[in-house]
């Protein structure tokens, strides 16, 4: 695969950002893509491995190495066709997965692994360009009908395999637009919405339904469904995590998803009332994950005074933890671009209070600093360190905690069971829940998870789909061997 001496040769490059004063004045993407010839250096670096790690770290199980051979021949066409067959959306992975293949990638165990992302992200846009990636309906249509309640990119795959089979089907999205948390989760400035409203098109021309504005067991009734001869929930886990925290009801704290799905919808000119903004305001991110970056970013867009960022777990070592060896995933400390465009970054600090003034608004945290206890046999406990209370300044904390779990609407209103976690129940690898019919995928039945994974079990799931109404099915599966699918 690749060059045999190619990653002797050649460094690892990725794309470069544009300079951070001027990325911050709008919300474009500002990555400086690579030169074909560059992209195709790196993956000649895929080392001929004999045994590559790198798919079995991916959750679709991409067929990395034969990709990365593809681009160093120069070969775009076919790599794409690659790519897509274990993929239904690279462009949304190739911007945003944090690329778990990167790092179980055999080459990472001496230097820095072969570039998959980037590669895969110039693969998809250059298909895109040249026109490679066309609507490819089904050649014949079965007599099955199928909804997917939820359009998010579990709800996205399974709907597109499901077509692909000829059957019909229909995705329900509750808000305005369809994306899911692609849409108004992710900040323009990380995948631009064009990227949605491209596939979208091909999605639409192949012969899949969309209705939006449809919140199923809300304002739609939860009996229509019973139309479709299957029905697969892929609505997400959007559940959003507190704090049992004084204050915590104060005017000025504000869950991160509210925060950006204003910002986005701003963007796109449509009306809201009293958008949150963080101009001018002390800002205070409590969580230390990607939505907690997300809100930095969009807070330093915004113009904030300052930005201040609070994790309660401690700070990861700079490289790989001895405690995560290869190819597992590492503990290891990250710093995304919106990092790197300004904020002050807190380990080990917890919020004891969200203080207020006589109307009610927010205007500092009391925080702690914290430390994790191991207790032989049981759970590590938190334990405050005693003298370390401090107030910070505050006009807007954004709390980015994540989630709990899937809300309970249909579940109540459809008779789904539930597990300890309150995750829709569905066997992996068979994800029909307790009603023979209704199956359930991505974050819905895994809780919160990667956009890889949604993708990997919306594909999954729409096999089983095809196998319960046919009996059997054509569908590939990551688990399967021989013949892919071409698309």
């Amino acid at each position: 695969m690749g060059k045999v001496t190619g990653f002797k040769e050649f460094e690892r490059e990725d794309e470069h950002y544009a300079p951070v004063e001027e990325r911050v004045k709008n919300y474009k993407e500002f990555t400086i893509p690579m030169k074909p010839e560059e992209v195709s250096k790196q993956g000649s670096r895929c080392m001929d491995c004999g045994i590559p790690f790198c798919h079995s770290g991916c959750p679709l199980g991409n067929l990395i190495p034969d990709f990365n051979h593809m681009v160093h021949q120069g070969e775009w066409q076919k790599a794409s066709w690659i790519l897509h067959s274990t993929n239904n959306f690279p462009e949304f992975t190739g911007r945003l997965c944090p690329a778990p293949c990167e790092k179980s990638c055999v080459l990472g165990i001496i230097e820095d692994p072969v570039s998959i992302e980037n590669i895969e992200k110039n693969i998809v846009e250059r298909a895109f360009k040249e026109g490679w990636i066309k609507p490819q309906p089904p050649k014949e249509r079965t007599d099955k009908t199928v909804a997917v309640v939820g359009s998010g990119p579990a709800g996205l795959a399974a709907a597109q395999q499901l077509n692909r089979a000829g059957h019909t089907v229909t995705v329900f999205e509750r808000d305005d637009e369809i994306g899911g948390l692609l849409r108004y989760g992710i900040p323009n400035f990380k995948m631009e919405k064009e990227i949605i409203d491209r596939r979208l098109a091909i999605l639409q021309a192949e012969g899949i339904k969309f209705e939006t504005n449809v919140n199923v067991g809300v304002n739609y009734d939860v009996e229509k469904l019973q139309a479709f001869d299957a029905i697969v929930l892929c609505g997400g886990a959007t559940e959003r995590r507190s704090l049992p925290t004084p204050g915590i009801d104060a005017d000025g704290v504000v869950q991160a998803m509210d925060f950006l799905t204003q910002q986005t919808k701003v963007l796109f000119g449509k009306k809201v009332e009293n958008q949150i903004k963080a101009t001018d305001k002390n800002v205070i991110v409590i969580g230390g994950g990607d939505t907690g970056s997300d809100c930095i970013g969009t807070s330093n867009r915004h113009g904030a005074k300052s930005v201040v960022n609070f994790e309660i777990m401690p700070k990861p070592p700079g490289h790989r933890s001895p405690t995560t060896p290869w190819p597992y995933w590492p503990l290891q400390l990250k710093t995304s671009s919106s990092h790197e465009e300004g904020v002050e970054r807190n380990w080990l600090i917890n919020t004891k209070e969200f203080i207020t003034d006589d109307k009610g608004k927010l205007t500092a945290l009391k925080t702690v600093n914290v430390e994790w206890k191991t207790v032989p046999g049981g759970r590590p406990q938190l334990v405050e360190v005693p003298g370390t209370e401090k107030i910070w300044p505050c006009d807007l904390a954004l709390l980015a905690l994540g989630f709990t779990g899937p809300e309970s609407t249909l579940a109540d209103k459809l008779g789904i069971e539930t597990d300890t976690r309150s995750n829709y129940k569905a066997e992996y690898g068979k994800y029909q829940t307790n009603i023979p019919n209704i199956f359930t995928a991505g974050d819905m039945r895994r809780g919160q998870s990667l956009i890889v994974w949604a993708i990997s079990e919306g594909r999954e799931a729409a096999r089983q789909v095809d196998i319960f109404l046919m009996g059997k099915s054509d569908l590939p599966s990551k688990d399967m061997t021989g013949d892919l699918v071409a698309l």
